[in-house]
């Protein structure tokens, strides 16, 4: 199959390209990608192509998400690998990460290979699984972690809670250095967290909220980033939410360390406010924090401190919306709504269009070492079509994901993906 787009803004930070070209996608690969020429409908290769007119529109590399929770299997009522793979896909990702806490939990080769054969059966976006770091996520015990990467994982993460012992963390980092393996950490004491259901401060003492105080996260990186310089070992920080959470990461890379880090829409976009009335829908982990964690995120994300944004995507059923603030899941179904969120740093002027391409694409593909990202002549075909200037107000309940919990119900959204495209796979969206 031949597919020629035109017209279209490509941006694709892999090759240092923000323009108008055209791209000819051939058997499921990129076939031509023209770089500032056009290569005309009147060409025999158009005539021989299907042409997608994307005038006014933008042509990204598909985008990966490191953090996305699929629940399946054991939670398959919050969400599948087939719901959570076409939410992706009209979310314009192409790729999405799974995380290990499922039932059972993916700590061993079965899991992961079950995960796998799911995911290329149900079609949608390619799911690559991350493993757990410990047996059954208890912290105890090292999983298997080779024959798990050999069976498919592309990283390991104990995600929905910390490794809290520090010597388990150790083993762990050093374990993947050999395997040349990434650790990606859930930063969070757990003691300091002390149950927290939001951020600590005047809003949950008016609320009558137990608190998290924002150190919980911050001495866990600190930590997690102390084992890893002294292992050597590869570390991701998930989902930083803190202004000092950013300090710690900053001063790490001024000494030169290689870590890496993400964050969420979520977390530069709303504060704590958003929990007034006891909005359940509001509720994550870390929780959102203040108007000062927001700026600074946003400062990390432009000083490159921050390399990737991931949707934690965190789907649950009617539990999340009937339960009291205190027993209702942390999460919000993000992957449908993560681009538009982003685009709004583009108005702010934090991200131009090609900076926030390679946070959501070409980083997240260089961090796992994947592959991906880019739209490189012979490349695989995974790509997003965007309309930016498009505008809707969000319904919660048209979602594709089966979770519908968001607090971005009603909101108006800005710019909305219009296709993706994963080899030779074609999915519009109205």
């Amino acid at each position: 199959m031949r597919l020629l787009i035109i017209n279209g803004r490509v941006t694709d930070p892999s090759q240092g390209f923000d323009g108008a070209a055209d791209v000819l996608i051939e058997d499921g690969r990129i076939k031509t990608f023209t770089k500032g020429e056009r290569i005309g409908v009147e060409t025999e290769q158009a005539r021989q192509a299907r042409v997608i007119d994307a005038g006014g529109m933008w042509v990204v590399p598909g985008l990966i998400d490191m953090h996305t929770h699929l629940r399946e299997p054991g939670f398959e009522h919050k969400e599948t690998i087939k719901t959570g793979a076409l939410a992706a896909l009209r979310g314009g990702f192409t790729t999405v990460c799974a995380m290990p806490n499922t039932n059972p939990v993916n700590d061993n080769a079965g899991i992961t290979e079950f995960i796998l054969k799911k995911s290329q059966a149900e079609g949608g976006a390619s799911v690559m699984p991350i493993g757990a770091v410990t047996k059954g996520q208890k912290g105890e015990e090292l999983a298997p972690l080779y024959a798990m990467q050999e069976a498919g994982c592309v990283a390991f993460s104990d995600d929905g809670r910390p490794v809290a012992s520090p010597i388990i963390m150790r083993r762990a980092l050093e374990y993947a250095k050999g395997l040349d393996a990434l650790i990606i950490s859930h930063a969070e004491d757990p003691s300091l967290a002390d149950s927290g259901v939001m951020n600590e401060g005047l809003m949950s003492v008016t609320l009558g909220l137990r608190g998290q105080p924002s150190v919980a996260e911050e001495v866990m990186i600190y930590r997690d980033i102390a084992l890893a310089e002294l292992t050597g070992g590869r570390l991701h920080i998930a989902h930083v939410s803190t202004r000092g959470g950013v300090r710690v990461i900053r001063q790490a890379r001024e000494r030169g360390l290689k870590v890496t880090a993400e964050t969420c829409p979520h977390y530069f976009t709303l504060t704590e406010e958003a929990v007034a009335g006891y909005n359940a829908n509001a509720k994550v982990n870390p929780p959102l924090r203040t108007a000062a964690d927001v700026l600074a995120i946003k400062e990390g994300l432009r000083d490159g401190i921050i390399d990737v944004i991931a949707t934690d995507h965190a789907p649950h059923g009617r539990e999340k919306r009937t339960r009291h603030f205190d027993e209702a899941p942390a999460g919000i179904s993000g992957l449908e709504t993560a681009l538009s969120l982003c685009l709004e740093l583009l108005e702010e002027g934090v991200l131009t269009g090609p900076e926030l391409v390679r946070k959501l694409s070409l980083n997240p593909a260089g961090i796992l070492r994947t592959g991906g990202g880019t739209l490189r002549e012979g490349a695989p075909a995974e790509l997003a079509i965007v309309d930016p200037s498009a505008s809707y107000v969000l319904d919660a309940e048209a979602l594709i994901s089966l979770g519908k919990n968001t607090p971005f119900d009603g909101r108006r959204m800005k710019g909305r993906v219009v296709m993706t495209i994963t080899g030779e796979r074609i999915s519009e969206w109205a």
